[in-house]
Order: C-alpha cells, then structure tokens, then sequence
C-alpha cells in the first residue's frame, strides 16, 4: 500500500483504490501489484477518488492494463475521470510500431566483418561512377566554357588559397624546423651541421611540403567542400539542381575540384619556401651557419627533379582531396547528423589517400630511379 493506493484483497480478486494526487510519478503503485501473488483468470477492480491527475495516471492505467492482459488477468474500473478515460482509449488505440520493443541484437564478429566488405565494395563502385561522372563533365566543360560557374570558381579559389597561406606558413615552418632540428642532432656527431641544409630542402621539396599542404587542405577544404554539398542534400537543393535538368556534376563539383586542383602547385610552392626558412632559422640561429652558406648548399642540394615530382604529388592531391570531399557530400543523407559523418568521412579519406598515393609515387619514382 502506498499513499496513493489503497488495496482490499478478497479471495484471488483484488480491489484497488485509488485516491489523492496523480500528477507524479507512478513505479511505486505499479511495484505494489506486480509483487501481489496473481493467479492467470483472476481479477483486479480499480476504484477512484481523486484529488487532481495527469498524463501520470493514463500511464499508470496503459501499463497496468498491458501487464495484466499478458498474465490473463481482468481489469475492471469504476469512477474514471471522463478525460483520462478518453486518453487512455486513444493510447490503447494506437498500434506499436514495429520492431519498437525488440531486442538489441548481437551481431557476430563474422557479421560484423561482411558488412564492412560490403560498404567496402560499394565506396569502391561509388567512386568509380563519380570519377565517371567526373570526366563526362570534364568533357561537357571543354566544349561548353561559356555555361561554367566561373564566379562561383574564382570564389573557391580565393577560399582555398589566399585564405589557407597562414596555416601553410605555420605548419611547413615548424616542419621545417623540427626537421632540422632532428637531422642536426645527429650530424652535429660528426661536423657536418652545413648538411642539414641538403636534409631539409630535399625532404621539403620532395615530399614534406606537398603532404603536409594536402593534409591541411583535406582538413580545411576536403571538409568544407562535404559539408557545404551535405547540406544542399539536407535542403534539397541537389534535387531542384537535377529536377531543372542542371548537372550537379557540372555545376556544383568541378568548379571545386579545379578550383583545388590549379592552387595545390601554388600552395606547395609556398610551402617549399616556408619549410626551407624553418630549417634556415635554424642552421642560422642555432648551429650558427652563415646565411648565405646554407642558402647555396639548399640550391646545390636541391635538383629540378625533386622540385618537379613536389609538384606532381601537389597536383595528384589536389585530385584526390577535392574529389574525396565532393564524394562525400554527395553521398550525404539528408539529416544534420549525417553531415557531419560526410564532413569526417571526407577528412579521413582524403588524408589515407594522400598517404596511399605517397607511398605508391615513392615506390615509383625509387624504382625509376628519380
């Protein structure tokens, strides 16, 4: 018995009251009969003199009514207010969605593994029937110059170079310089601090500046790229685009694409010079090398060839960085929290496809001997 339930047990058949507020909470009541010894065909008669109720009594009246259906047992009332009795019969009315009170299943790790190669398969027939699309644009794009979103580009040129020079500054000088700072902990050993001029120009040059600016820009505009097309998805704006017959393709990926694609090489420019100026403060202020000595030995070291194959990887990473955010954005669902999967989804693949594609050039250019 509680302050709100008063219980007359007659034989297997119980008799409730029910009395006082109804507007709290209702697990006490509902744990007073569940622990009442109830034979299948017995009966339970509710009684009512309220003070005040709510939406709390519907509930309690709904669960007690389920319970005692699923054990067989009748449930018989008397004096229910008319509003809650119409409540109750509107909630009793509506079917359960399905699948709502099922069980969380366990999916076995064999499951769990099919599932992954599938979604697998399908990125992978995805990007081909976007990279597809891609160069069918590309096509349209050379022999249609007048009808492409030129404005639209120019803008995205602005924001993906111009407005990414001061992170690329930062990050390439610091690589530069803790690259130095590396490499002269070692040569220091042997007197020969001048070559940590050859160690930072060839490791920007080559390789360092063109990663590190593809990385940065995935995070910056691989980004920004899915999360603006995730968001036309959640708008429907990708539908009106296709319902005017207007390619989303041609109108809405490429000039984002070449827009990257033309300022990587820049970017990777500029960032060859900030990482040699890392690794210049350093030969300079630290191991006291003579300017003028450290920039000849990075001119020396540095061949047109090591520049060039920078300057490839920039341009492949622009490629691969644009495309990945586009995808991604295309791909998107049409919820909040689906552009933000898109948005992640886009920054973690562009980075492992920089990272996969610098390995294969690198196996490349080692076994052309470049």
């Amino acid at each position: 018995m509680t302050d709100k339930l008063t219980v007359n047990k007659a034989g297997s058949d119980l008799e409730y009251l029910l009395h006082g507020n109804w507007k709290c909470g209702i697990d006490d009541e509902l744990a007073v009969i569940k622990n009442e010894v109830l034979t299948p065909g017995s009966k339970i008669h509710l009684n009512f003199d309220l003070d005040s109720w709510g939406d709390n009594l519907v509930c309690f009246l709904f669960s007690l009514r389920k319970m005692c259906f699923e054990k067989n047992i009748t449930v018989t009332m008397s004096g229910l207010p008319q509003g809650a009795e119409r409540l109750l019969t509107i909630a009793e009315s509506v079917p359960e969605r399905e699948g709502a009170a099922a069980d969380e299943k366990v999916e076995s790790i064999f499951q769990r593994v099919g599932e992954a190669t599938i979604d697998i398969f399908k990125d992978i027939k995805d990007a081909i029937k976007f990279t597809g699309d891609v160069a069918i644009a590309t096509k349209d794009f050379l022999f249609n110059l007048s009808h492409f979103a030129w404005k639209d580009f120019m803008n995205f040129m602005r924001d993906c170079g111009p407005s990414a020079l001061p992170i690329i500054a930062l990050i390439t000088f610091l690589v530069g310089l803790i690259l130095a700072f590396v490499g002269a902990i070692q040569l220091q050993l042997f007197g020969a601090q001048i070559f940590v001029a050859d160690l930072v120009g060839i490791g920007m040059v080559r390789e360092l500046a063109a990663i590190m600016a593809g990385i940065v820009m995935a995070g910056r505009t691989g980004a920004a790229y899915a999360a603006q097309l995730g968001t036309m998805q959640v708008n429907e704006e990708v539908d009106a685009l296709e319902t005017m017959g207007i390619s989303t393709i041609f109108f809405l990926v490429l000039p984002r694409m070449f827009s990257l694609i033309i300022i990587m090489p820049m970017l990777c420019v500029f960032a060859n010079i900030m990482g040699v100026l890392g690794g210049m403060f350093v030969g300079v202020f630290v191991l006291k090398i003579s300017p003028i000595l450290y920039y000849q030995q990075t001119i020396n070291a540095i061949r047109l060839q090591d520049f060039t194959i920078g300057i490839i990887m920039s341009i492949i990473f622009g490629v691969l960085v644009s495309g990945a955010g586009c995808l991604r954005g295309m791909q998107c669902g049409r919820s909040s929290a689906a552009v933000g999967k898109a948005t992640t989804s886009a920054v973690v693949t562009g980075i492992v496809c920089i990272i996969v594609s610098t390995a294969i050039i690198t196996v490349i250019c080692d076994f052309l001997g470049v």
